[in-house]
């Protein structure tokens, strides 16, 4: 039992360490890869643990479940994200929208009308950002767009674009298959779509043998 363990950190060890060598050469000296730690986590998420550093958490469970290329692509896509700067910042939001809360129910009770108008602008703020944050049809967007990254940089570390557009598009499927909440499935869905029709124009332009989408 012990050596089962031992040869499955192993294994997950050598594959964090792979992970990092498919990271662009600007940003491996900024952005690390590890095992998530957290209560069902997601397969894969980004976050800043600091000025200046990202790092890219996996849930190893599910990743082994897996095609090597999948996971490169997925590993991709994550990395598209952070190029594009859409990774979710510190989360001052929900603190300042508390803050704004508490300022405003204080300053009703004194009738402070300065601070009373600050405090609510601090909400209105606030609010705002996370709306903006929790955007469904943003955040889509920007899925897609890292789909599209994704798959330029797998083309940069070696893949062809036909099988780039294969390997992103047969991970979606897999994601859709495996995922029960509907909400989440529909954005792998609508991502599947774009990335369809993504591969066809890239088809129409290029002339290549196929796409390898279906």
């Amino acid at each position: 039992m012990t050596s089962y363990a031992t040869s499955s950190v192993r294994a997950d060890l050598s594959e964090l360490r792979r992970l990092k060598t498919l990271l662009p050469p600007e940003l491996k000296s900024w952005v690390s890869v590890e095992a998530s730690t957290a209560v069902n986590p997601p397969l894969i998420t980004s976050e800043e643990i600091g000025k200046d550093q990202v790092e890219v958490q996996i849930d190893l469970a599910k990743w082994d479940m897996l095609a090597l290329d999948q996971r490169n692509l997925l590993f991709w896509h994550e990395v598209a994200r952070i190029q594009n700067d859409t990774i979710p910042k510190d989360g001052w939001e929900m603190a300042a929208l508390a803050i704004g809360l508490g300022g405003a129910v204080g300053e009703l009770w004194v009738q402070d009308g300065l601070l009373l108008v600050l405090a609510l602008a601090l909400c209105g703020v606030s609010g705002w950002r996370l709306y903006q944050r929790n955007n469904g049809e943003k955040t889509l967007r920007e899925a897609i767009d890292a789909d599209d990254k994704a798959i330029s940089l797998a083309t940069r570390f070696g893949y062809t674009l036909p099988n780039a557009y294969k390997s992103l598009g047969s991970a979606l499927k897999v994601l859709i298959e495996q995922t029960p909440k509907k909400r989440i499935r529909r954005r792998y869905e609508l991502r599947l779509d774009a990335l369809k029709k993504s591969a066809a124009r890239a088809k129409s332009k290029a002339k290549p043998e196929g796409s390898g989408l279906g």
